[in-house]
């Protein structure tokens, strides 16, 4: 079943996030994962949003996915996304009828 990482990310340094963002796509797809959301305008409809920027990762299954985030390639990228950050991350299970 499919697996999502959903983060919620504000920026607090635009450049450091930029070099992450381009190291981290390569992997991401090494990985078996694919974006299907990275960032782009939000509009709320009800409630407050409390969102920033917006990013959406889907994967085959959850050990696919936490394969990735919890990897030794990944740490440093971690590393680097919360220097330049402050996120709001959670992994999430697919829905199958």
């Amino acid at each position: 079943m499919a697996a999502y990482l959903i983060a919620n990310i504000e920026v607090h340094d635009p450049e450091g996030f930029a070099r992450y963002g381009a190291l981290v796509a390569p992997m991401v797809a090494r990985f078996g994962g694919r974006y299907l959301v990275r960032g782009g305008p939000l509009q709320t409809l009800e409630g407050q949003p409390g969102l920033n920027r917006l990013v959406i990762l889907e994967y085959p299954d959850m050990a696919t996915l936490r394969g990735f985030y919890f990897s030794e390639e990944y740490k440093p990228l971690l590393a680097m996304r919360e220097a330049a950050t402050t996120s709001h991350v959670t992994l999430a299970e697919g829905y199958a009828p």
